[in-house]
């Protein structure tokens, strides 16, 4: 890997692949580290040896360039040709309009670990109160059994739904797990996370949860 080089003049970007890989886990092995902290940064950072280094943490060139070939490979990272801030404004003002973007049926919501809905487009607010406190549960019965899950079986995903006779989902259950919180989407029907969109509501709730860790811990 030693030829690998970049090429000059562009900003790092994740793609949606990249944004759902970030989050979809509590889990952090060093791809998923690196992801996360380029989705903490207030704008796509220049593609340069010192940036990926500091977003990486590690100082040996060829092993980070070895990583970014890592993640480009797999299609979660992608070069832009000019830098774009972070998401700016309130997350009561940007989340209605993103999460109705990424579903197909324009009925989504993000609860969060309480059970409680931050924001919701298309769904009636007591359909969403009660989707929110059912994403709470499944959350729960997740955690207990997840072991028997994800060792026993192979099931990596964190994802539940509720299915019709066919198998496909009616509403689907995606956690997100951000700076040591823990929302998830409720969507009905077929999710869109392949969209730009879906890197925006990311990148918007890392930005200011991850912020909102750092000050809370003092680190």
């Amino acid at each position: 890997m030693s030829e690998l080089t970049l090429i000059d003049g562009l900003f790092l970007y994740l793609t949606p692949a990249g944004a759902y890989q970030a989050i979809s886990t509590p889990e952090g092995d060093k791809p998923r580290r690196f992801l996360q902290r380029v989705l903490q940064e207030p704008q796509t950072p220049a593609l340069t040896t010192a940036q990926l280094c500091r977003l990486a943490g590690d100082d040996d060139q060829t092993k980070v360039l070895e990583l970014l070939h890592h993640c480009q490979k797999l299609g979660w990272v992608q070069g832009v040709d000019e830098s774009l801030p972070a998401p700016q404004g309130a997350l009561e003002d940007l989340l209605p309009d993103l999460l109705g973007r990424i579903a197909e049926s324009g009925k989504v919501l993000l609860a969060d670990e309480q059970g409680f809905y931050l924001a919701c487009s298309g769904f009636p607010h007591e359909v969403a109160e009660e989707l929110s406190a059912l994403s709470a549960d499944l959350a729960t019965v997740h955690q207990r059994r997840s072991g028997l899950l994800i060792s026993n079986m192979g099931i990596a995903s964190h994802a539940w739904a509720i299915v019709d006779a066919f198998g496909c989902s009616q509403i689907g259950f995606w956690p997100l797990f951000i700076g040591g919180h823990h929302f998830v989407i409720a969507l009905a029907g077929i999710p869109h996370f392949n969209q730009p969109e879906f890197v925006t509501l990311v990148w918007a709730l890392c930005t200011r949860y991850t912020k909102r860790q750092a000050l809370e811990t003092g680190e």
